[in-house]
């Protein structure tokens, strides 16, 4: 049995009915189902999301998504809805019912009780002649022509596209309603995501009474050991009015220790040190810091003021103890 040709044979199924959900949006349904999800949060309403079986599992993941990108959103069990947790849903709310076929035991029978409340009904599901669809006030469309199981029974691609389409949702949904990087970071204070988004650069960076600055005339030795001194890989250069004039780095002197001048340690930095470096403001996100290293293919970043004035560095070793890399 070829396991990987059967493992691709399932990916290349889910990924062809994700092109089919793709190309059949209905923009018009779609827009309609953002409006009320907007008009749900601007008056402080939430966002109710049911579902049964896989779809309930797909559901739970939804709301998740949706609660923390800064929608309020909550999970309804619809097989205890009718005895007493329907208390969760109040007027104003968006209900998000999510079934394959849209005929659903558990969710018919709890669509009577859900309209008496004064509700927006979105329904995501396969057939637009089902209960569920006919009964909603916005329908989008999750039908599959297969699943990817090889019985064709095991909800595994219609599964794929309702948990897509719920994504495209919540961030369709993100983006309408502004939330930006410094929102996100309030929902996710733990973790490395946290801390990346939270800090700045001026918290992970070595502050300059740790840094070894330096100016362009001292000596390739002197740099050395005052780099040695402040156990980093690089030193600050500045010029005679304390701005930032170059950096000299371990790579630097090991370059030119192996084609340069024979009296290398004796000669000034400013003929070996590296003009204009890569900088970042104290003030910038830390999560910043990573992509700005990979791009320019650097160990230190150099953290300066408004007026272009060393007052930090950033060193990769101390990313790695501090979690961010």
């Amino acid at each position: 049995m070829d396991y990987l040709d059967k493992a691709r044979r399932v990916l290349d199924l889910e990924i062809a009915e994700l092109h089919r959900l793709r190309d059949r949006l209905d923009g018009a349904a779609l827009e309609r189902a953002i409006s009320f999800l907007l008009r749900c949060l601007e008056n402080r309403g939430k966002i109710v999301v049911i579902g049964v079986g896989k779809s309930g599992h797909i559901g739970e993941k939804i709301a998740a998504t949706l609660t923390s990108t800064g929608s309020t959103a909550v999970v309804l069990n619809s097989l205890n809805a009718l005895h007493g947790d329907l208390g969760v849903v109040s007027d104003g709310d968006v209900v998000l019912a999510l079934s394959a076929s849209g005929e659903t035991d558990e969710l018919v029978n709890l669509l009577p009780a859900l309209l008496r409340f004064n509700i927006s009904l979105i329904a995501l599901t396969g057939r637009a002649d089902s209960t569920l669809a006919l009964a909603s006030h916005a329908w989008l469309d999750v039908s599959v022509t297969q699943e990817a199981c090889p019985l064709n029974l095991a909800p595994t691609s219609s599964t794929t596209v309702m948990l897509a389409l719920g994504d495209a949702l919540a961030m369709v949904l993100l983006e309408a309603r502004g939330f930006d990087k410094d929102d996100f970071a309030k929902f996710h204070p733990g973790g490395q995501l946290g801390r990346s988004l939270l800090l700045k650069v001026r918290q992970v960076m070595r502050p300059r009474e740790n840094v070894a600055v330096v100016t362009p005339g001292q000596t390739v030795g002197e740099v050395l050991a005052a780099i040695a001194r402040a156990r980093a890989g690089a030193a600050v250069v500045v010029d005679a009015d304390g701005r930032l004039a170059g950096i000299f780095t371990h790579g630097d002197f090991a370059r030119h220790f192996q084609h340069g001048p024979e009296n290398l340690g004796a000669r000034p930095v400013g003929e070996f040190m590296t003009p204009r470096p890569v900088t970042i403001d104290g003030e910038r996100l830390a999560v910043e810091i990573l992509p700005l290293l990979e791009h320019s293919r650097i160990d230190d970043l150099v953290v300066v003021d408004a007026d272009r004035r060393p007052v930090g560095l950033v060193d990769t070793q101390d990313l790695t103890r501090l979690k961010l890399l």
